[in-house]
């Protein structure tokens, strides 16, 4: 048989002699899907960036100026918000294929990774996201040099907020250091069921974690880290749309950092 290239970055297929196309492995791109990559060609910025209105009616003021280069430079498919979150504190790292997060250096402030949520702005959000969709989702991230003081989380949610309790139907990955957390947990909530679940992986300092959720036809949510299964879950409730987010939080007075490397997500054509 002759081989065909790689179509999802581990996935090797196969050419028969008939023409069909053999899979092997887990397709996380392949015919069928409905697929979408970001690699953070541009930084995210505050949603407010790329809506941004001229400040007064000479569109070559300075402001003006100011305000296109800040549009034109701004990732069109995800944004950032959190308490005291700003756009200089995402910067491209200069040792890592990454994106750069480090917090203000206040106890709680926060930088959060998510889709832009504007209507027809992007299809990371757009598009739907259902528990009936047999949605992947992935995810890499690095920690930093201290993760001490630092509450990180990253998967499929209904709002922004670490906080467990808050969303009726979840599935995401979650670290903190105010839960006297060692390792990765997995929290999720059916019908605000909230479960969590060691994942036995432990947290260390500067180490790259790939995150995947794969949710299958029966609605179970399987969660990976580097590729390994660490938990899955009941039925998740049917017909409910997620988002997915990546989070940092500094739980004390000092600044933390996070690497975000990439995110992908797919989804089958139709439910």
């Amino acid at each position: 048989m002759a081989k065909f290239g790689d179509v999802s970055g581990n996935v090797t297929g196969k050419l028969d002699f008939k023409g069909e196309v053999k899979f092997s492995g887990n397709v996380r791109k392949s015919p069928g899907r409905y697929c979408l990559e970001e690699f953070f060609e541009k930084r995210p910025a505050l949603n407010a960036v790329i809506a941004a209105a001229y400040t007064d009616a000479d569109a070559t003021a300075a402001a003006n100026t100011a305000i296109s280069l800040a549009k034109e430079v701004a990732n069109k498919q995800f944004e950032i918000l959190g308490t005291n979150a700003s756009a200089d504190d995402i910067t491209f790292d200069t040792t890592n294929a990454a994106i750069l997060l480090t917090t203000d250096g206040g106890d709680n402030d926060q930088i959060i990774i998510l889709p832009h949520l504007d209507t027809n702005q992007t299809a990371w959000s757009n598009i739907k996201w259902g528990t009936e969709n047999q949605v992947i989702w992935e995810a890499s991230i690095k920690t930093g040099a201290t993760i001490a003081t630092a509450l990180i989380w990253a998967g499929l949610k209904l709002t922004n907020t670490p906080t467990i309790a808050t969303d009726a139907d979840q599935v995401f990955f979650r670290y903190s250091t105010d839960d006297s957390d060692t390792t990765w947990k997995v929290e999720s909530s059916i019908a605000n069921v909230d479960t969590a679940t060691d994942s036995g992986v432990t947290v260390a300092v500067d180490t790259t974690y790939n995150f995947r959720i794969e949710i299958n036809s029966s609605r179970e949510a399987l969660c990976y880290i580097n590729d390994v299964l660490v938990y899955k879950t009941a039925a998740l409730t049917n017909d409910v749309d997620f988002i997915p987010y990546i989070g940092l939080q500094s739980l004390s007075a000092a600044a933390d950092t996070l690497l975000v490397n990439y995110e992908k997500i797919s989804r089958v054509l139709f439910e």
